[in-house]
C-alpha cells in the first residue's frame, strides 16, 4: 500500500460554492488524506454556501466514513487583486453587502496571519460572461473578462499566496480541452483563456520552482454536469458526446479528478511540475468522433 499522506498540510481551495463541482471533490480527497481545508468562495454565493453547510444540505461524507471538516471559509473574488481595484458599482452591489476583505491580496494576508505558511493551492474557478457567444460575436470587454477570471486569476493567486507557501508545496488549476481543440459553442474567449492558463502553468512552474521551490500543474478535466458548467448551455450534450466517443465509455465523476489532484500535490509527485494532466476518459486522444469512422462516412481517395 502506498498511501497519500497530507497530514499537517494546509490547503487553500479557491472557487468552491457548492458540493457538485471539482473543487468540492478535491477538498474532500485532500481532507481524507489529512490536510487542513481552507476555502475561498465568491462573495455573492457565500451566504447560501455557508448556510447549506450549516444545515447539513451538502454532501460532506468522505470515503473513510468521516465528514469533511472545513476549517474556514473566506469570501474571495479572484478578479480583484487589491481593495482599490474594486469598482464602486461592485462595492455598492447588494450581493456584496456587508462583505469586506475579499480581494486576492487581502485573503492571502488573512490566511498568512491566521495559519502561517500553506502547502497546497487549488485554483478551481473560471468565468466567461459571454461564454454562450460565438467568438465573432464576443465583445472586447467579454473576452478580457474571461481572461481575467479564468487565467490571470491563477497568476494573481500564485503571486499573492506563493511567498507564504512552504518549499515543496504545490499548485493545481483546472483547464479544459478547448485549450487544445475547437469546441463549437464554448465561446466568449474561454478557449483562449484556457490556453493561456496552460501556458501560464508552464511559466509559473519555472518561476515558482526557482523562487519558492513549489510545483505548478494543471488538470484538463472532462465535462462534468456541475452547477457552474450549466452556464455553458450545452453541457449535457458535451457529457453525452464524451461518454459515446471517449476510449472509456463512462460519464465523468468529480472524484476522477480529485484523486489525481491529491496525488499531484503530494510528495509522491515531487518531480512533476509544469504539466497538463488529462483526466477526461481519454477523449483528448481522439482525432474525431467514432461515428465519422463508419463505412462510407469518409471517402477514401
Amino acid at each position: 500500500m502506498l498511501p497519500i499522506d497530507l497530514t499537517g498540510k494546509i490547503a487553500f481551495v479557491a472557487g468552491v460554492g457548492d458540493d457538485n463541482g471539482y473543487g468540492w471533490a478535491i477538498s474532500k480527497r485532500l481532507a481524507e488524506a489529512g490536510a487542513t481545508i481552507l476555502i475561498g468562495t465568491w462573495p455573492p454565493v457565500l451566504e447560501l454556501f455557508t448556510k447549506s453547510l450549516e444545515r447539513n444540505k451538502l454532501d460532506t461524507k468522505l470515503h473513510d466514513g468521516k465528514d469533511l471538516k472545513i476549517t474556514e471559509i473566506f469570501p474571495m473574488d479572484a478578479v480583484f487583486d487589491y481593495p482599490e481595484d474594486v469598482p464602486q458599482d461592485v462595492r455598492e452591489n447588494k450581493r456584496y453587502a456587508g462583505i469586506t476583505g475579499y480581494t486576492v491580496s487581502e485573503v492571502a494576508k488573512k490566511v498568512a496571519e491566521k495559519y502561517g505558511k500553506i502547502d497546497i493551492l487549488i485554483h478551481a474557478l473560471a468565468n466567461g460572461p459571454e461564454v454562450k457567444n460565438d467568438l465573432l460575436d464576443t465583445s472586447r470587454s467579454g473576452y478580457l473578462a474571461a481572461f481575467s477570471a479564468s487565467s490571470y486569476s491563477l497568476v494573481s493567486l500564485v503571486k499573492q499566496f506563493g511567498p507564504n507557501m512552504n518549499a515543496g508545496g504545490a499548485v493545481i488549476s483546472l483547464t479544459y480541452l478547448s485549450a487544445d481543440r475547437t469546441v463549437p459553442g464554448y465561446g466568449g474567449g474561454m478557449g483562449a483563456a484556457k490556453a493561456a492558463l496552460q501556458q501560464d502553468t508552464r511559466t509559473l512552474a519555472f518561476e515558482c520552482g526557482r523562487k519558492w521551490k513549489i510545483r505548478v500543474n494543471t488538470i484538463s478535466a472532462g465535462p462534468l454536469g456541475s452547477r457552474a458548467a450549466k452556464a455553458i448551455g450545452f453541457i449535457d450534450r458535451m457529457i453525452r458526446y464524451s461518454a459515446h466517443n471517449a476510449p472509456l465509455k463512462q460519464e465523468m465523476e468529480a472524484d476522477f479528478v480529485a484523486c489525481p489532484a491529491a496525488f499531484l500535490v503530494s510528495p509522491m509527485a515531487a518531480a512533476i511540475t509544469g504539466t497538463v494532466v488529462y483526466v477526461d476518459n481519454g477523449l483528448s486522444s481522439m482525432a474525431c468522433g467514432i461515428d465519422r469512422l463508419v463505412e462510407g462516412a469518409i471517402d477514401e481517395k
